[in-house]
């Protein structure tokens, strides 16, 4: 892959702030306040999951400027209040409200994405979505994840590709799938791709709600997935502005190395953490890296 397609790629992950990283991708002893600044030297953007569940404070917005370089980029969710809550009905204070919230880190803040629930379906939920893509703002990215397969019909198609609103490419595909490629209904609607690696949500929890796994480490490969996405990013990238794919924990059981492994897949290195500064004891270790040209 040459270098200009390979900039129009922005690899992630679906948050930062996982415990079972400290020692695998963090070093050891890295108090959480640096994660973000530590992730920020091995990535180029990162998916906000926080945003999803209330908007952040002022000083949080502010310390997410500040703890990146200036060519990071985030994502972030719509609150839940929004999406789940109101399922967009009258919801314009709520978005104000938000959006407000986050404009000071506008600069870094590439899309908005609109998840929304399994129970949203076409027949009850067209009009509200016409009329909240009608209200959205023209100086923020939006990008919308449908989780009813109602959803996949040409018209609404049609309707995001008027408001320039990306499609989510989202693969949520079963364990015991993760040998097959995926096949979804995958349109694209505005100048960019937005790819969500998620994995299988039954992997997160048992029956009884407590954590099956640690997500330290590759739990299950998902070769031909990964493979699969690859060839669908490069059939595309010819045509489209960039693209921003994130990766969850439940997609292998390790973001950060299915970010590399895709990475490979699409011709280029993606370097991670050695073993010997994820052991590391020594917080301060991080200021070794201050002048890294990343």
């Amino acid at each position: 892959m040459n270098l200009s397609a390979q900039q129009k790629i922005r690899l992630g992950t679906c948050a930062w702030s996982f415990e079972e990283w400290r020692g695998n991708f963090y070093p050891a002893d890295l108090p959480p306040a640096r994660w973000l600044e530590f992730y920020a030297r091995y990535f180029p953007a990162v998916e906000i999951d926080s945003t999803f569940y209330h908007a952040p404070s002022a000083a949080t917005v502010r310390r997410w400027m500040e703890l990146t370089p200036a060519s990071f980029r985030f994502a972030c969710k719509l609150p839940r209040a929004i999406t789940h809550e109101k399922m967009l009905r009258d919801c314009q204070a709520e978005l104000a409200a938000f959006l407000q919230a986050m404009e000071s880190l506008a600069p870094k803040l590439h899309v908005i994405l609109i998840q929304l629930p399994p129970a949203f379906a076409p027949k009850e939920g067209r009009p509200l979505l016409r009329n909240f893509l009608a209200q959205l703002p023209r100086d923020f990215r939006f990008a919308i994840e449908f989780r009813h397969a109602g959803w996949h019909r040409p018209q609404h198609i049609r309707l995001l590709e008027k408001y320039r609103v990306c499609w989510v490419w989202a693969d949520t595909s079963p364990l015991n799938e993760r040998n097959l490629a995926p096949f979804e209904f995958l349109p694209t609607t505005a100048d960019f791709i937005y790819l969500r690696l998620l994995g299988d949500y039954s992997t997160k929890y048992d029956p009884d709600g407590q954590h099956l796994h640690r997500y330290g480490k590759l739990l299950w490969k998902r070769e031909a997935a990964l493979d699969s996405w690859a060839l669908k990013i490069e059939r595309h990238l010819g045509e489209t502005r960039s693209v921003w794919s994130f990766v969850n924990n439940h997609f292998e059981g390790f973001s950060p190395e299915t970010c590399q492994r895709l990475a490979n897949r699409l011709g280029f290195e993606l370097a991670l953490p050695s073993a010997e500064e994820t052991a590391s004891a020594d917080p301060g270790q991080l200021d070794l890296f201050a002048g890294r040209d990343d």
